[in-house]
């Protein structure tokens, strides 16, 4: 009953606090471990995975950031925006301090840094200004919050209003032993959700069929390198990789490449087995002859001799 009253007297002490009233949107209740619970940071109102917002060129967008503080103690979060990209295999990242040239400078935050009392929830507004000048399509970018070592951020959907249009390509299709390479790039100005189709025709008929399978997010003018395993390739064969690719808006992009399976291993040893039955054979024509003065075909030494006579008394 004490550490009951005593969690109430504190909750009732942090919302009395100005800061505090200015900041709180809720408490957050029930907490089992705070020492433990770790924070989190989402679009303000909570229920959405991410921040959308269009607008045209020169249009002021606004909307708020929920940073929840569980702990006991009051969080100081360190904020700043940032251009959203993707990394060479596909997954979904954001450029360092400083080195946002996109979306990331249009964003404003109403303060790089706040501090959530314990137990409490603050929403963060935040505007993002178009520039006059930005193209139509999707420019995506993200508000990162910081506590220490850990960084958790919220992203940001930006759309400017005009034509889409959505386009890929499959590019540098490559088959190595068990492995299928290729590079998938959007040309368009939209972010897609492609899906992956593979297959391969060997010389008496399909060897590789794989179901479609949806690939993370391929942002506006990114590329990404894609790999799929074929451990059950086959041995002996000359194949046809054949890679196509589909995303909303009809775009669709494929490509294909050759490939030589030989199993090597066995070559090898077939072909050192033929060296060593061939050097085997020649040794025993070299003892024949020594040892009878024939040839395997039954030539005597002294026909030979006879004949190398006669060709220097030509001469």
């Amino acid at each position: 009953m004490r550490s009951l009253l005593a969690v109430a007297a504190a909750l009732a002490c942090a919302l009395s606090a100005p800061a505090a009233r200015a900041a709180v949107v809720a408490d957050v209740a029930d907490v089992a471990d705070v020492a433990d619970a770790a924070w989190t940071v989402e679009p303000g109102g909570g229920g959405r995975p991410y921040v959308y917002l269009e607008g045209g060129p020169g249009a002021v967008l606004e909307d708020k950031l929920s940073v929840t503080n569980p702990g006991a103690k009051p969080l100081t979060v360190r904020l700043r925006p940032a251009d959203a990209y993707n990394t060479s295999s596909g997954s979904f990242a954001v450029r360092g301090a400083r080195r946002s040239r996109g979306a990331g400078t249009w964003i404003t935050l109403a303060s790089d840094r706040v501090t959530v009392p314990p137990r409490t929830r603050a929403e963060i507004p935040f505007s993002v200004t178009v520039p006059p000048g930005a193209l139509p399509g999707d420019h995506p970018g993200a508000v990162m919050a910081a506590v220490g070592e850990r960084e958790a951020g919220v992203r940001i959907h930006l759309r400017v209003s005009g034509p889409t249009l959505a386009a890929l390509t499959v590019e540098d299709v490559r088959v190595s032993g068990g492995i299928i390479r290729c590079t998938l790039v959007n040309r368009g100005n939209t972010a897609l959700t492609p899906r992956l189709t593979v297959r391969a025709d060997g010389l008496f008929g399909q060897v590789l069929s794989r179901a479609p399978r949806t690939l993370p997010e391929l942002l506006p003018a990114q590329r990404v390198t894609l790999t799929e395993k074929w451990p059950d390739h086959p041995s002996l064969d000359s194949v046809k990789v054949h890679v196509v690719v589909t995303a909303a808006g009809d775009a669709r992009a494929e490509a294909s490449a050759s490939a030589m399976f030989v199993p090597w291993g066995t070559v090898a040893g077939a072909a050192a087995a033929l060296l060593a039955a061939s050097g085997g054979t020649a040794l025993w024509c070299v003892r024949l002859r020594r040892s009878t003065g024939r040839m395997p075909d039954g030539t005597g030494a002294e026909q030979a001799d006879g004949q190398r006579e006669l060709t220097g008394a030509a001469r």
